[in-house]
């Protein structure tokens, strides 16, 4: 199956570059370019994509507006999102988060990265760029905890995690620590098809788009803390 990509920057020449790394490989190709938001959601109705590289900040509909347009539309629920960003340590980068995307990488990021991004992302995996730790990510979901940063959606999260069973809740701990479904296994002592189908019930219950999202969930609902260093 070849993964459709659509590239949204406002620089040409760095579009111009990602397309020929994305097309060299067998796997993927670009299917559309976008210099905005409103043209990145267009494309990614029109050409049927299933990953977006979305810059966070172009002119008009910046990245953060076209990602929320994005999950909000049940048509494009298989679309997923990997942010593009300068600043990696960026408040924009955990708004990007909460708005549904599957996670970020860095411009500078090696070619092999930013491949490797496509591919887990439309995976359905999460994914944090290596230069920004956990950690960090953590303090910032962890950040205003009142109605203006967890909204009704984060508030709704909280509630449905009491339909989470205890297993459940024990494997979404996990997941938002960052470990991978077999890393997940040999804490539990279960198969990773075990733990497959409990994320994947979690996510059902939580209305979680991707693993990222649980991730999301588990540190707003306070089910996860951050580790103060």
């Amino acid at each position: 199956m070849t993964i459709r990509v659509v590239l949204a920057d406002d620089q040409a020449l760095l579009r111009s570059a990602f397309k020929v790394l994305v097309n060299s490989e067998p796997d993927m190709e670009v299917v559309g370019e976008a210099a905005d938001g409103a043209q990145a959601v267009a494309l990614a109705r029109s050409e049927r994509a299933d990953v977006v590289l979305m810059d966070i900040r172009m002119p008009g509909t910046d990245g953060l507006a076209a990602t929320r347009m994005i999950t909000a539309d049940p048509e494009l629920s298989d679309v997923r999102i990997v942010m593009l960003t300068t600043f990696e340590v960026d408040e924009y980068v955990v708004q990007s988060l909460r708005a549904g995307a599957s996670g970020f990488l860095g411009k500078g990021a090696e070619p092999e990265e930013l491949l490797g991004a496509i591919r887990v992302a439309h995976a359905g995996e999460a994914l944090l760029s290596p230069a920004a730790t956990k950690g960090l990510i953590a303090t910032f979901l962890a950040q205003g905890p009142g109605a203006e940063a967890v909204g009704e959606g984060g508030r709704g999260r909280t509630e449905r995690l009491a339909a989470l069973t205890a297993r459940e809740r024990e494997v979404l701990v996990h997941v938002a620590g960052g470990l991978s479904n077999d890393e997940i296994a040999e804490r539990l002592d279960v198969s990773p098809l075990t733990v497959k189908t409990h994320v994947n019930r979690a996510m059902a219950k939580l209305g979680a788009r991707d693993r990222a999202q649980l991730v999301v969930t588990a540190y707003e609902s306070g089910l996860v803390r951050p580790r103060v260093e």
